[in-house]
This record gives C-alpha cells, structure tokens and sequence, in this order.
C-alpha cells in the first residue's frame, strides 16, 4: 500500500464533512476530496443499499467508476456515506477504510476503524472500535495562527478578556427559544461586566430572528456583533484565535468540540429543557473532564472556576489518526 492515495470522502452535509477532513489533516499527509452527490435513493436503509453506489447521482457513480488506481485508505462519515466506502473495498480488498461515526448494520466488520463519539451512547465492541470524546474537527495550532493574524486589524482592539459567544440555535429536536435567548444574553452581560471584558458574538442561520433580537437586547452597546447574513466574512474562526473566554450555546456538537480545540477556557450554554440526551452526555463529559463549565453555574462560581480548568486543546482527530497509523502500513 506504500505511496497510495488517501480520499476523503466528502458530501453535502457541512458537520460530517468538517470531521472527515480533521481527520484527513491530522495523518499529515496529503489527500484527495472525493465529492459525492446522492439520488433519492441515499434515503434507503443501508441494509438495502449495502456495499454499493445505490443512492449515488450518476455523475458522481461515472467518476468513481473511471479512476484508474484506488486509494490506500479511505475515510468517510456518517451513514450516507458508509456504502460508497464499502463499494471501493470491494473494487480491491486492500484499500483500508476509516468511518466516523457508526456506519449501521450490516457491514461493521468491512471498516478497519470505526471512530464513534462516546456521547453518542452506543454500546460497540470489537478491535476496530475506537470510542473518541467530542467530534473531530479542522481546529489546529497552524489554522488558528492563521486567523489570528487575519483578524488582528479587527479583534486586538477589543478590550480583555474577549468574551467570544459562538450562537447556534434551533435543531430538529430542539426549539431556541426566546426566552433562552434572553437568558443567554444576561448571562453574558454579567459575564463581561465582572471581568471588565468585550463581548464578541456570532449567530448562526438556525438562530432565528426573534431569538437573535432577544438575545441582543440584553448585551451592552460595545458588543462586537455578526449577524447570520450580515456582508463579509464570517468572524467564526478570528473568534476562535482571539477570544479569552468562549461561550457556545450547546446544539452543535462540531461548535462544542471545535470551542474545546483551542486552549481557550470553555462555558456552554445548555438549558436541560432544550438539550437532547445526546447533547447532554457530550457536555457532561466534557464538565467531568474538567475542559468545560456550564455557563448556568453562574458568574461567581464561574468567575471561581475559570482558573482551574485543564485548557489542554481536545481534538479527536488527532486520537483517530493515531489509531490509523498503527492499523495502515503505508501510514506507520
């Protein structure tokens, strides 16, 4: 397998994508992106779609099917993807296969690793398993480097510690409600009135209107603020590099996992009544490892805390491509 491509399969879901590519980043080697476009058919369960481009647009089955070598590893996630990978296995059985998350049943045992996130509570054993905290992500010293000199011009201004508020919003499951959104923003005005800092906050698409009103009407008038829509470049990754303090609302587990890839002290905001389960054992990890607080435990336990907290940048990416090195020969 020695000197053979790595693929990283990517497609139209952006969290999925963002993981598969933290991952290919971290082996340190380069890649390629492979897109694939879906029919209407990807809605079938993989039991019927099993090792093969079942669900895949014709576009997408025409490239696959003209390459003229096969990779020596392929890394996907989610369950969409699953079959593509499995469909290349079978072209040459020496192509290794990395899945992040559960790929489903049938086909568990095509994987050589598997990478399921301890939150999402599933019960796997077996010796291509790899349980990992958090969601792997892009999020490395180099990328925030980067930023931070992007932004330099715009956020050194801003008076320390930043207070940087990485808003999300409503999931499937789960309402942003107004209500929350004010609390939020009390919150973080307490916040920056104790510390003497500068909020700097960006929404997200999912937010809505009347919550992102909600929630700004609370915060004073030196908020540094983009909204979801406004012109120019999103500030996400300026905030990430220069932020003292991030706080990030608890519905999306790339932007909890993300926050926790900088050595920046965490605070997530996470109202039991509108955080799913799934969410929730997330969060509690990350609390019980001493690399988050929850933003609820208020300003003066939070303020007591921020001190003792292990900033040590968290990125299962980096578990994951060291898994890969010790199972795939051309990576060792």
């Amino acid at each position: 397998m020695a000197n053979r491509q790595i693929w990283a399969l990517i497609d139209d879901r952006a969290g999925n994508t963002g993981q598969t590519l933290g991952v290919a980043e971290a082996l340190g080697c380069e890649f390629r992106q492979i897109r694939v476009n879906y029919a209407p058919a990807v809605r079938l369960p993989n039991i019927i779609r099993g090792s093969g481009l079942l669900g895949v647009d014709a576009e997408s089955q025409a490239r696959l099917k003209s390459e003229a070598e096969w990779p020596g590893l392929v890394i996907a996630a989610g369950r969409r993807l699953a079959p593509v990978a499995r469909w290349i296995k079978a072209q040459d059985r020496e192509v290794a296969l990395c899945q992040v998350m559960d790929p489903g049943w049938p086909g568990r045992d095509g994987f050589d690793l598997i990478a399921v996130p301890a939150h999402d509570g599933k019960t796997l054993t077996g010796a291509n398993i790899l349980r990992t905290v958090g969601a792997p992500h892009r999020i490395a010293a180099p990328r925030l480097a980067a930023a931070r000199e992007a932004w330099v011009g715009r956020f050194e201004p801003i008076r320390a510690p930043r207070i940087a508020a990485l808003i999300g919003g409503a999931t499937k499951d789960q309402p942003f409600s107004e209500g929350r959104a004010a609390a939020l923003g009390k919150s973080l005005a307490d916040l920056a009135a104790a510390t003497g800092g500068q909020i700097m906050l960006t929404t997200s698409r999912r937010t809505g209107a009347s919550s992102e009103e909600a929630l700004l009407a609370q915060l004073p008038d030196s908020v540094w603020a983009y909204r979801w829509g406004d012109a120019g470049e999103n500030p996400y990754f300026g905030f990430l590099a220069w932020a003292d303090i991030l706080v990030v609302t608890g519905d999306s587990m790339s932007m909890v996992s993300e926050a926790c890839g900088t050595a920046k002290p965490v605070l997530i905001d996470a109202p039991a009544a509108e955080t799913s389960p799934k969410h929730a054992r997330l969060h509690a990890d990350l609390v019980a490892r001493n690399r988050a607080l929850r933003l609820d435990a208020g300003t003066e336990a939070l303020l007591a805390a921020l001190p003792r907290l292990d900033c040590a940048p968290l990125n299962a990416a980096t578990d994951i491509a060291a898994a890969l090195r010790e199972r795939v020969a051309s990576l060792s």
